[in-house]
């Protein structure tokens, strides 16, 4: 019986290890985000979204990030930002809207969601994080990520709609960029 425990016992030792890979084990799909309220590290979901995963890096890359406030902040739901443009949610991109890419990814806390307006083809820039279960949007809006490091920093932001003085993303790159 002991034998038996034994040898279990290793066994889960050599299974527990492995785990879902890290952001850090893909820097091309690691979205870092410094912010007033400290880092939030993003793993981008290339595998049920390339199409929002390659448009937050190419937007990432210009720097359109790079001071956006969290206009949008709402507590036990989420923080909304990406708005480069204009800073109040009614922005976009130069770039044209993104067909949507829904999966089977449940929302819960500190994944990470394309903000849209009514057509579900109509996402462009703006995203969300999520402070907990939001079973409402499942399949309504396309998952882009997962926060991988730094959800306490997501929970400090500013709440409000519209936020006052919102906090702010001072800088966004692809890991794989960074110098």
């Amino acid at each position: 019986m002991i034998r038996i425990l034994a040898v279990l016992l290793t066994a889960l030792a050599l299974v527990a290890p492995v785990q879902p890979a890290s952001a850090q084990s893909d820097p091309q799909n690691t979205l870092v985000l410094e912010t007033t309220k400290g880092n939030v590290v993003i793993r981008l979901r290339n595998d049920i979204a390339p199409g929002h995963a390659e448009r937050i890096k190419q937007l990432a890359r210009d720097g359109f990030y790079n001071n956006v406030p969290f206009h949008r902040v709402i507590p036990g739901f989420m923080a909304q930002t990406g708005d480069g443009e204009r800073g109040d949610g009614r922005g976009k991109s130069k770039y044209p809207n993104i067909k949507a890419e829904f999966s089977q990814v449940p929302f819960r806390r500190g994944v990470v969601g394309m903000a849209r307006a009514s057509d579900p083809n109509s996402a462009n820039c703006q995203f969300f994080i999520t402070y907990a279960e939001a079973p409402h949007l499942n399949g309504q809006y396309t998952v882009i990520g997962e926060v991988v490091s730094g959800m306490d920093n997501v929970d400090k932001i500013k709440k409000g709609e519209p936020v006052q003085d919102p906090d702010r993303i001072t800088r966004a790159f692809v890991q794989a960029d960074k110098k």
